[in-house]
């Protein structure tokens, strides 16, 4: 995963209950090889009431999901693709999308 996966890309949800789903990374826990998708892998939470929250009830949520899980959706067309790294004009080190060959970055 190392780098190829960051905050605010589009990925596809390649296997699971949300398989073919699209979202955007939100936070992205390399320790753990996971990330959160917005919109994927929902889970819902039995919340007490507190003094903060004194109605208490269900609560929605986004859970990690492991990141071999995704892959970045190409830019050309939103499929799933593999990423590549190359060098641009300037010698700065640029995701490119292996299906298109579209820059993923900027």
């Amino acid at each position: 995963m190392a780098g190829k996966i960051k905050k605010g890309d589009t990925v596809v949800v390649l296997s699971g209950k949300d398989k073919g789903k699209t979202g955007e990374v939100t936070r992205v826990l390399p320790k753990e090889g996971k990330l959160i998708v917005d919109g994927v892998n929902i889970i819902t939470r039995h919340k007490k009431p507190t003094q903060l929250d004194p109605n208490g009830g269900l609560e929605k949520r986004e859970a990690p999901l492991y990141a071999s899980k995704v892959a970045i959706a190409d830019p050309k067309d939103g499929k799933p693709t593999r990423v590549r790294f190359d060098t641009d004009k300037d010698g700065k080190k640029v995701r490119v999308a292996a299906r298109s060959g579209e820059k993923i970055d900027g």
